[in-house]
Parts: structure tokens; C-alpha cells; sequence
């Protein structure tokens, strides 16, 4: 909600009440005489200076900060407050102000008040001393006592006025030191996107800044300090120290831990825009993590260091490794080409990977570092061999979509290593029904690192390629071309490991490389809940895959859902932060999931198929399956090569795209 500003007003005000400002020719009309009566809101009419209109009550209270002072013992606060037409509002009786002050031990306010402190006037519980008074029309002057307080105390002021029939404004910061935090709205925001329109806890307490944009960290500091709240050995809270028993670096760093898959909380950077520069172990947010006695490295690191100079997102980033995988994924580049036949007739695609490091593509000699085929042995990599993986696949392709895999891994693939370094892969066995699609091919090229341990095949440094594609029937080459309705930091804001989920794909550019494997041809067993890339990442996040995926279980074996079910699956802009057009979603089937018998015949209409992941109930299913929707349909004999071109009917777009009278904007959040 944007804070109006008080200027504005006496234009709400004028004109609600139909008054018009200029002539017939948009000049000042003219002045009125001295002494005599004239119109209200007139320019030069004696009247104009007349009180506007009040209220006495409030749907919504807009509040306009005009000044506060602290002094010893004191805090007081001055401000206006209208309706939500611009109306000021008279009558008010319940405000309440918090200050958190800024000691050597950071942000810090104790409930019973010998630091910081708050005051409230009005309410079941008033202060004692507290005072509210109207000034003029509108503005009023809280009067807040505060035993903790001196006049140079530095800190951060909450306020919120309203009750009864005035309605409770949000929570305004009208002081905020500099420099108390170093994460930011954008990067809390970037998975909580809204925080106050969710349902998670104290949602109601997210603050606005003076100029009414959210101060979303700087609102919660107000009661999670720097300093928790004393705790005597019985559990019982002594009501000194700070006002929260979870600090607010406690929030950051310890329930943030252990997200899903391939987040590293070693990765500062993620929630820390602005560079962490403490000195001490025992200080804020280091003791979360670290044990005093057992860190002795690492508090020797940083009692060495010049707090000028230190920041410990770096030192992190370099400690965990993560600074040699980020280096490495812009080291490299792999490419294939595009389908070719040799002189035997049997479809090739050639691969390469270049070193681009300094500036130029170097070609890397794929055979030379590979860690030879089916050698698993080692749980590390094989020293000057980092090559760990090198695959190539053949897709059918068909209106921008890769409808199945034409050709893969098998026992008669051929295999070259050629003298420039790249690696062909020949497939004399291809899988038929795909005489109606263009061939493409992907590959993937997979590197070890320093610490690097094979995990099961599940963590290593991937490349993939995509390559045009090539029509059959006239050999003429087909730029391959792809719908991406997310944004390129989409996967890599929670995924921030730079490693990859299964060895398939990198999570960069909204998880792109994933689509080799997770595509419209090929159901790929997402905990058996969706096919095709949109589906399985629905599920996997929100819906049915979350619950069946298993990754995480608890203390009694109990599976734990995906992470991500924490946060508001309506807030779709999280991924897709230009919105969803349903429109341009291709009318084809997908490939689904059978749910009995595993048959892989089944297909599923492509928008029934996204929203069946999140919207899985029967009732749901019923509205889908009435206007066209399929989600386990019989549409062709596995790959018979016709599947990929019918039509399906379903009409979901016709009311559910956006700006239709039920357009999904309307239900989920594309917008922050």
C-alpha cells in the first residue's frame, strides 16, 4: 500500500468535493474582493483557507510522517493520517511506537525496557505517561516515555496507529540506522516475493519505509535483534537481553539451511547483498553456525584480518569451494552439431567443449580427459582426467517442442574420439516413429573438481548442448527454438550450489538444460507425478512429486515435502517474472505418466498438465477434463509418429489466460 503523501491531499479533497481550480481557459479565475465572501477553494476567494472535511473512521489509514525527536527518557512522534479517500481523520485514539536501539552488540530491544523499549496509548494495555494528541487536522503528536532511552541512542522506530472504527495502518519505519543489516528486501523477496499477503507467520508485522515501499528485513529487526531474549535454566524467559529468542541472524543463517537440493548456505551472497565485514567469532550471526572452541582456523582468519577489508561472503565462498565452481561455469562452453548421416547412412552428431577462459574458445581434448567409460571405481576424480561423463542423445523435433528421443546410449553406439579433440556419437539403431520430426541432437559433457566425490553420480560440473535441427525429408536445417516462460535466475536463486541435480542439467538459465532429458517426449518419472519439464517442476516444488520425492525424511523415516512447499505456490513470479501466456503454449500432447500399469502410451494436454500438478484434487480435475483437458489420454501406440501432431481440445486459455474474466493473474502473482 503506498503512503499518501500530504501534499496530495488537498487535491483528493477538492476533488471530491466537484471543486474546479481554473477558468474556462485553465487560468487562475479571478481574484475575489478583500472583505467580501467568496466561493471556498476559489484562488484569491477569502474562503479558501475554510476546513476540509474530516472523518471520524477508516476502511484503510494512510499515515504521513512528519518528524520525530528522542530524547533522554522520551520518544516523540509526529504525523498525519487520512482515509482512503484522502480525508484527514480526527478521533484517533490508539497508536504505538517501538525502538530498537543500536548498541555495540548491535540492534537491540529488551521487553522490560532497560534497552530500547515501546509505549502504546489506547488499547487494552496503555502506557503509563503515554499521551496521543491532535494538533490540526489530521496530524497528531504521540508522546512515547521510554526509561531505556537517551537522546543519542541511535535506533530503529516502528509505528502503527488505528483501532475501533479506525482501521490499524500497517507498520511504518520512521528511523532506521544506517548500515544494521546487510541482506535487503530484493533478496528476501526473491523466494518470500510478498511475504505480508502470505500465510506464514507474523506476515501482518511486515513493515513499510516512510515512502511506503517495503522495509521487509528492517521490519522484522524490530523485535528478532541482534541480541536474543535472556532465557533463565528452567525455559522461562527473563525478559532481558533482547525482545525474540531467535535473533534475527538466527532466522537467516539456521533456518536456511537445509533446503531441498543443491542450495549451499556457505553462499553468502545469496541473502547478503551488502558485504558482511565482522571480526570476531563470537559476534553477531558467526556463533550460529560455528562452535567458539572447535573454529579455531577460522577465528584465526578473521582476528587477522582488517575489518575494512574482510568480507566474509568471500572467504565463504572461497572456503566452501563454491568459488572454483563458479569460476568453472564460465570457464567453459560444450556444443554439438547438428544431426548429420555418415557414409554408412547412420545418423552422427559431433560434440566439443571449449575452454573459454581467457577471453577465446580453446578446444579441449575431449578424449585425452576422460575418465574412461564405466570406470566408477574411484570416488574421486582421476587426476588430469576431469572429464567424468560425455553423452550425446538424438531428439525428434517438432513446432519448437522435442517430442521424444529419437536415438541414445545402447550397445551398438559408436563412439570416435577425433584428433581436433571433439567426440562423435553414432546411433545405427534409432528408434522409429519419428519420420514426421526433424532431428536434433544434445550433449553433455561432465567435469570433476578439487574435493569432488562421485555421490552416487549425483553432483559434477555439467555442459549441455542443443543443436539445430534437420528436416528429413529436406535436409534443410531447422533453428532449434524453444518457449522458456521463466527467467534465466529463475532455478539459480534457490539453487545456488552451481552444481546439478542428478548430473543432468545445470540449474543456470531457468534450468534450460534440464529439457534434454525432461522434455514433451519423454516422461521422465518426477516421483511418478508429471510429465514434461513445466509438470514435473510444479510437482516437484508444490504438488503431488513433492510429497513422494523422499529426499528428506525425518527423525521416524517419515518423508518430508519439497522446501519449497513452505513458501506460497501462488506466487508464480518467483519463476515467472513476465507472466504466463497461455496462448502461446502449443496445442500438442505431452507425454503422462500411466498411473496403473506404467504404460508409456499415455499423453496429456499441455496446460491441464502444469495446472494438475499444483490443482490435483478430483473436483479440479472434473472442471479440467470437462472444457478439454487430458491427463492420462490414449493417443498412439508409443512412439508411432503421429502422437506429437494431434490437436488436443482442451479451452483452458479461452477463460484462464491473462485479462480473461478468469485469467490466472487474477488467482496467482506475476507481479512483485
Amino acid at each position: 500500500m503506498k503512503t499518501i503523501k500530504m501534499c496530495k491531499i488537498a487535491l483528493l479533497i477538492a476533488i471530491s468535493m466537484g471543486v474546479i481550480a481554473c477558468g474556462s481557459d485553465g487560468k487562475d479565475g479571478v481574484d475575489g474582493a478583500d472583505g467580501q465572501a467568496g466561493t471556498p477553494g476559489l484562488p484569491g476567494a477569502p474562503g479558501a483557507d475554510a476546513a476540509a472535511p474530516t472523518v471520524s473512521a477508516s476502511t484503510m489509514t494512510n499515515v504521513e510522517f512528519i518528524n520525530h525527536i528522542v530524547a533522554d527518557g522520551m520518544v516523540t512522534v509526529e504525523f498525519g493520517i487520512t482515509n482512503e479517500s484522502g480525508y484527514a481523520i480526527t478521533g484517533l485514539t490508539d497508536a504505538s511506537v517501538y525502538l530498537a536501539a543500536k548498541t555495540e552488540n548491535g540492534m537491540q530491544r529488551s521487553r522490560d525496557g532497560s534497552v530500547g523499549g515501546n509505549a502504546t496509548v489506547g488499547g487494552s494495555s496503555p502506557t503509563t505517561g503515554a499521551s496521543l494528541t491532535l494538533l490540526d487536522n489530521g496530524n497528531y503528536q504521540l508522546v512515547a516515555p521510554m526509561a531505556g532511552v537517551q537522546a543519542d541512542t541511535e535506533a530503529l522506530i516502528r509505528l502503527q496507529v488505528g483501532g475501533g472504527d479506525i482501521a490499524k495502518s500497517p507498520y511504518m519505519l520512521i528511523a532506521k540506522p544506517e548500515m544494521m543489516h546487510t541482506s535487503t528486501t530484493e533478496t528476501c523477496y526473491a523466494c518470500h516475493v510478498d511475504y505480508a499477503e502470505s500465510d506464514l507467520k507474523h506476515a501482518g508485522y511486515v513493515a513499510l519505509n516512510t515512502d511506503g515501499e517495503v522495509d521487509f528485513v528492517g521490519g522484522c529487526m524490530v523485535c528478532h535483534n541482534n541480541v536474543p531474549r535472556d532465557i533463565a535454566a528452567d525455559g522461562t524467559s527473563l525478559n532481558t537481553g533482547g525482545y525474540a529468542k531467535n535473533t534475527m541472524q538466527m532466522l537467516g543463517h539456521i533456518n536456511h539451511q537445509n533446503f531441498e537440493k543443491d542450495f549451499e548456505p556457505a553462499n553468502c551472497y545469496t541473502c547478503h547483498a551488502e558485504p558482511v565485514m565482522n571480526t570476531s567469532l563470537a559476534g553477531n550471526g558467526c556463533a550460529d553456525c560455528h562452535n567458539t572452541s572447535s573454529s579455531s582456523s577460522y577465528a584465526q582468519v578473521i582476528s587477522n584480518s582488517n575489518s575494512s577489508e574482510f568480507d566474509a561472503r568471500e572467504f565463504h565462498l572461497n572456503k566452501s569451494g563454491l568459488e572454483t565452481l563458479q569460476a568453472m561455469r564460465v570457464s567453459y562452453t560444450a556444443e554439438t552439431t547438428a544431426p548429420q548421416k555418415n557414409d554408412a547412412g547412420v545418423w552422427c552428431t559431433t560434440m566439443s567443449l571449449f575452454d573459454v577462459s581467457s577471453g577465446t574458445k580453446t578446444q579441449v581434448n575431449i578424449g585425452a580427459l576422460y575418465n574412461k567409460d564405466g570406470d566408477t571405481s574411484g570416488a574421486t576424480n582421476v587426476v588430469g582426467k576431469p572429464i567424468v561423463y560425455a553423452g550425446a542423445y538424438l531428439h525428434g523435433y517438432y513446432n519448437e517442442s522435442i517430442v521424444g528421443r529419437f536415438a541414445g546410449h545402447g550397445s551398438n553406439e559408436v563412439k570416435t574420439d577425433n584428433a581436433d579433440g571433439s567426440r562423435t556419437h553414432c546411433f545405427p539403431s534409432p528408434s522409429s516413429g519419428f519420420d514426421q520430426a526433424s532431428i536434433m541432437a544434445t550433449a553433455r559433457i561432465s567435469l570433476s573438481y578439487p574435493g569432488w566425490v562421485q555421490d552416487d553420480g549425483k553432483t559434477s560440473m555439467s555442459f549441455t548442448a542443443y543443436s539445430d535441427a534437420v528436416d528429413q525429408t529436406t535436409g534443410a536445417v531447422v533453428k532449434y527454438e524453444r518457449r522458456l516462460a521463466v527467467t534465466s535466475d529463475s532455478c539459480t536463486t534457490c539453487h545456488n550450489s552451481e552444481t546439478n541435480y542428478h548430473k543432468n542439467g545445470a540449474y543456470n538459465d531457468g534450468g534450460d538444460d534440464c529439457v534434454a532429458c525432461h522434455n514433451n517426449g519423454q516422461d521422465r518419472s518426477a516421483a511418478n507425478s508429471a510429465p514434461g519439464f513445466g509438470p514435473m517442476v510444479h510437482s516437484m516444488h508444490w504438488g503431488v512429486g513433492s510429497a513422494l520425492s523422499g529426499a528428506k525424511t525425518d527423525a521416524d523415516g517419515n518423508k518430508i515435502a519439497n522446501s519449497a512447499t513452505e513458501l506460497s505456490a501462488v506466487n508464480c513470479v518467483s519463476c515467472h517474472a513476465d507472466g504466463v501466456d497461455l496462448n502461446a503454449i502449443p496445442n500438442q500432447y505431452i507425454r503422462a505418466k500411466a498411473f496403473n500399469n506404467g504404460d508409456q502410451t499415455k499423453m496429456a494436454s499441455p496446460i491441464t498438465a502444469n495446472c494438475f500438478a499444483c490443482h490435483n484434487g478430483d473436483q479440479a480435475l472434473n472442471h479440467m477434463e470437462l472444457n478439454g483437458g487430458e491427463i492420462s489420454a490414449e493417443k498412439g501406440s508409443g512412439n508411432d509418429g503421429t502422437w506429437f501432431t494431434q490437436p488436443t481440445g482442451e479451452s483452458c486459455a479461452t477463460c484462464h489466460a491473462e485479462g480473461r474474466s478468469f485469467g490466472i493473474e487474477k488467482y496467482h502473482k506475476f507481479e512483485r
